[in-house]
């Protein structure tokens, strides 16, 4: 796919913002710097983000402890040229002409270090692939 803008945009959205979407943004702003415009929301965010998800990225040298969970809104997807879903479902307004993907992640809520590690690898693994693709 050609983008016609020379930086895309990636929206990833999760239901709370609070783990895979944040991880996720986090690891595209780290690897892609500015060649990518990262957005990341939640269809019902959290009060703020996950404490293990902050502690996992920090053992990478990446820090999203300052990041706030946002609401979805269709304005953010319109202005996405990517839009990567984690578990959102129905709850992810649709728009033709624009690349969604759906990551199936396992939720990091509610586990510990050992369990939210994988996560964030498989995470990596897939940004990366991402990146490929649309850079």
């Amino acid at each position: 796919m050609v983008y016609s803008m020379t930086t895309p945009t990636v929206l990833f959205v999760c239901v709370h913002n609070a783990g895979r979407s944040q991880m996720a943004a986090g690891w595209l702003q780290h690897l892609a710097g500015d060649r990518v415009q990262v957005l990341s929301a939640g269809s019902a965010p959290a009060n703020s983000i996950n404490p293990v998800a902050v502690e996992a990225m920090k053992e990478v040298g990446i820090d999203i402890a300052g990041n706030q969970p946002k609401v979805l809104t269709t304005e953010a997807v319109k202005e996405s040229d990517v839009v990567i879903t984690m578990g959102c479902g129905d709850t992810c307004p649709y728009f033709p002409g624009k690349r969604y993907e759906d990551w199936v992640l396992e939720d990091p809520a509610g586990q510990g270090i050992d369990s939210v590690r994988p996560i964030r690898d498989e995470i990596k693994a897939r940004v990366e692939a991402l990146l490929t693709e649309i850079l």
